[in-house]
């Protein structure tokens, strides 16, 4: 787990694939937070990442700094940009894709639906074309909306699923999405912070791009 930040208020690290974002009642992010802080403090989750995928996360280590933080999630003004990588190339090499989102819990699955109902939530993020190598489409993706499985969803019903996304049509091999850069402002001071991170980009399909 790599650190980019911490101070009284907040820490900011790097989950790992493989790793829920949430208290899971074994090995999470908040039990290796805690660990970490040593008693010194308590991690208070503020927003979330899918098991399968990695990327920069903020957390709180007090209750007030979590409740600013929550807030600002909940107002969409914590900023997330993913890379991804999807089977398929895009016919636009921009743009805005937005939809309507069912979750369905039993199954853990998302899906794209043509009228609103109950549990149905409008759903948006805008994508960049940043390289085309074998079929594969590496995308830079900006968040407007953060429903369960959007990205991964969104892009599969359009026909280009997530490579290594087995729930959603993309086969086998590790989940190609990966949380790069966060914005958000600072609970207690105020400062606007950015941080930033790249994938490993020795393993595959990262490896077939320049990121």
């Amino acid at each position: 787990m790599t650190i980019f930040h911490e101070d009284r208020d907040i820490i900011v690290c790097l989950k790992p694939a493989g790793i829920i974002s949430q208290s899971s009642g074994g090995t999470d992010m908040i039990s290796l937070l805690n660990e970490h802080f040593g008693g010194g403090a308590q991690a208070y989750p503020v927003h979330r990442l899918d098991r399968e995928t990695a990327g920069i996360m903020v957390y709180a280590k007090n209750s007030k700094a979590a409740a600013m933080l929550s807030k600002q999630a909940e107002q969409n003004q914590i900023k997330k940009r993913y890379y991804a990588v999807v089977k398929g190339v895009p016919e636009e090499k921009s743009g805005v894709l937005k939809d309507l989102l069912f979750r369905d819990k039993q199954k853990n699955k998302t899906f794209v639906v043509k009228r609103e109902r109950k549990g149905v939530r409008e759903a948006s993020l805008e994508y960049e074309v940043m390289g085309e190598n074998g079929g594969l489409s590496l995308l830079n993706i900006l968040l407007h909306t953060g429903r369960t499985h959007q990205i991964r969803v969104q892009f599969s019903s359009r026909k280009m699923p997530l490579f290594g996304d087995g729930r959603y049509g993309g086969g086998s091999g590790n989940l190609a999405l990966f949380a790069h850069t966060l914005e958000f402002v600072h609970p207690v001071t105020n400062e606007k912070l950015t941080f930033s991170a790249k994938p490993d980009t020795d393993s595959d399909p990262w490896n077939k791009f320049d990121i």
